[in-house]
């Protein structure tokens, strides 16, 4: 990779965690603000930057519209739109739909909560893969020997005191979800949010894809929100016929 290609593509990832300064982009660089400025120009050119007032930079309207083209291009995003949307009309509560890509889960659409007390998530973030019902249901689905290489090569971290911290533990937890079907996350990820997952499935029977809900326990305690597991799971069913699963898994 080019040395500049590699520096623009540091700055945009920078500048998805939020404005940046000139100062700080090239503390970020470790190089001269004159090179910073050279590479933010052209990328303005292109509306992948732009300024906001006199000393900020940020994200452009070009990678956004890249960004959400990519997502319409994914055949399982358009497929199964509408069982999210039915079940976010169901439930009232935040909806996740991820995919598993490259050593990642990310997010690629979501359905907003009727409530006003609300998570924050955004589409095109990344969950880790060892405290979320998303990525748990993914990684659950993947062959035994490639799970725990997965489970080897975690680092982790300690998002809350619920937090899965042991390649033992992530493994016993992988094993429950291929059991009953769905995931839990009791607030694993973010303390005083909890979710529940199930997988989507294609024409092969594999999982291509998670749907979850996400919900306050101030909105609904876990109990509760167990309780919605048989509404998900009917949801997950209707997002896995429109992708062509017949409840029969195929050979390739």
């Amino acid at each position: 990779m080019s040395q500049s290609l590699e520096r623009a593509l540091v700055l945009l990832d920078e500048l998805a965690g939020g404005h940046k300064t000139l100062d700080d982009l090239a503390e970020r660089l470790s190089v001269h603000k004159s090179t910073v400025l050279r590479l933010l120009r052209t990328l303005e050119s292109h509306r992948f930057v732009q300024r906001e007032g006199v000393r900020y930079y940020k994200l452009g309207t070009s990678l956004f519209a890249l960004a959400f083209q990519a997502l319409d291009e994914r055949d399982v995003r358009r497929s199964v739109e509408p069982a999210l949307r039915e079940l976010n009309a169901e439930t009232g509560h935040t909806v996740h739909l991820a995919s598993y890509e490259d050593g990642e889960v990310i997010y690629v659409d979501k359905y907003e909560s009727r409530h006003n007390v609300r998570m924050y998530s955004r589409i095109g973030r990344r969950a880790p893969l060892h405290c979320t019902a998303v990525a748990k249901v993914l990684v659950a689905a993947m062959p035994a020997a490639d799970r725990e290489a997965l489970a080897k090569s975690l680092s982790y971290e300690k998002m809350t005191p619920n937090t899965i911290t042991t390649p033992r533990a992530y493994l016993a937890e992988l094993a429950r979800v291929a059991e009953r079907g769905y995931a839990v996350d009791n607030e694993e990820h973010e303390e005083h949010i909890h979710c529940v997952a199930a997988p989507v499935r294609d024409a092969r029977g594999a999982v291509v894809a998670a749907m979850s809900l996400s919900v306050p326990q101030v909105l609904l305690d876990l109990d509760g929100l167990l309780a919605l597991v048989p509404t998900l799971l009917a949801a997950a069913e209707r997002a896995s016929a429109e992708c062509g699963y017949t409840g029969l898994k195929r050979s390739n």
